[in-house]
């Protein structure tokens, strides 16, 4: 078996990771990229509003999607383009969350799909202060131009993955993952009948019956709470990009650093105060996103994390909305801004 895949990328309309708007899909064979497909769609009904920070990233709007029919419509077709393929996508925790919540919501059935996230491959195998796909693109030599159109995306995550068995020398991804002592990632199947419905989709689907929205934190002046540092869940999915990781958080977020940490726990991460030696990853708050890297509008802590990565520590930068995709909280203003892959 060669190097064989389809990498996939979603955008959506709105905070709810169940409100797919377009997505993208590049199949690849023996190592090379050989058909790709996009489809524009409707959200499923009752999710699919379209908000002003969203459109601001992606630029679809809902007169874009409207006579587009809608996700449950176009999956057989997602699904049937995707066939037994591995599914590969930068931040899967998120693209593999739009799928299933979209069917959640839909109430329809998807099979199991196993998966290869390349945020965490570039973690293992690159050396960026930003796993962000920008960064990881440039780094395995396919430049992203066009961030955000999902056909694009997808197909720089197919490159990053090509890069990254290139240079460890796997011609499949099972020779990739038993060269790193990996093990394959799986999303099982989901059958509406029996299947238990996941905390963001129970979430929305409460708000669209009526319920209450969770208010977005205001920003406030002075030192956020910093709060107690959970122990992190022993039974949490080693398979997620927060696993194992020390956190670190700093700047103002929308979402309250206690329940920040709490989330990371719940995942498997340990969290700690200050920037130290053994500080993996940095979340940073105030509307940071990846290319303030190359700016210099850092926090303190910032600037610390990019000292100790010229040392050589392994440690990363992480916009906030890229830590809410991973941890699957769609509420916040935060969230909003950054629902699409990182």
């Amino acid at each position: 078996m060669g190097l064989d895949f389809t990498a996939i990328d979603f955008e959506t309309a709105n905070g709810f990771r169940g409100s797919p708007c377009s997505v993208g899909l590049t199949k690849v064979r023996n190592g090379r990229i050989v058909e790709e497909a996009s489809w524009l769609m409707r959200p499923p009904a009752n999710h699919d509003h379209f908000e002003y920070h969203n459109v601001r990233i992606h630029g679809i709007t809902a007169a874009d999607v409207a006579g587009m029919p809608r996700f449950g419509d176009l999956f057989p077709e997602i699904g049937a383009f995707i066939g037994d393929d591995v599914l590969a996508a930068h931040n899967a925790a998120f693209d593999l969350g739009v799928i299933r919540s979209a069917l959640e919501v839909s109430g329809l059935p998807g099979p199991a799909y196993d998966y290869v996230c390349t945020v965490m491959l570039s973690r293992r195998c690159y050396s960026l202060v930003s796993n962000s796909l920008p960064f990881a693109a440039e780094e395995a030599g396919v430049p992203l131009l066009n961030h955000h159109d999902a056909v694009e995306d997808a197909r720089a995550c197919a490159g990053i993955l090509i890069d990254i068995a290139r240079r460890n020398g796997a011609n499949s991804l099972a020779e990739l993952f038993l060269s790193l002592g990996l093990a394959m990632p799986r999303q099982p199947a989901f059958d509406p009948a029996t299947g238990v419905l996941s905390k963001p989709s129970i979430a929305a689907m409460a708000q669209a019956a009526g319920g209450a929205a969770a208010p977005a934190r205001p920003f406030l002046p002075g030192w956020p709470e910093e709060g107690e540092n959970p122990a992190p869940n022993p039974d949490a999915e080693p398979g997620h990009p927060l696993f194992g990781q020390t956190v670190v958080f700093t700047g103002q977020l929308t979402m309250a650093r206690p329940e920040a940490k709490m989330r990371s726990a719940e995942l498997g991460a340990r969290t700690e105060s200050r920037v130290t030696g053994r500080t993996t990853v940095l979340v940073v708050g105030d509307g940071f996103d990846a290319a303030d890297l190359r700016s210099g509008r850092l926090t303190g802590k910032a600037r610390r994390v990019l000292e100790l990565h010229g040392r050589g520590q392994a440690i990363e930068v992480l916009s906030e909305g890229e830590f809410l995709q991973m941890v699957g909280h769609g509420t916040s203003v935060h969230a909003r801004q950054q629902s699409f892959s990182a």
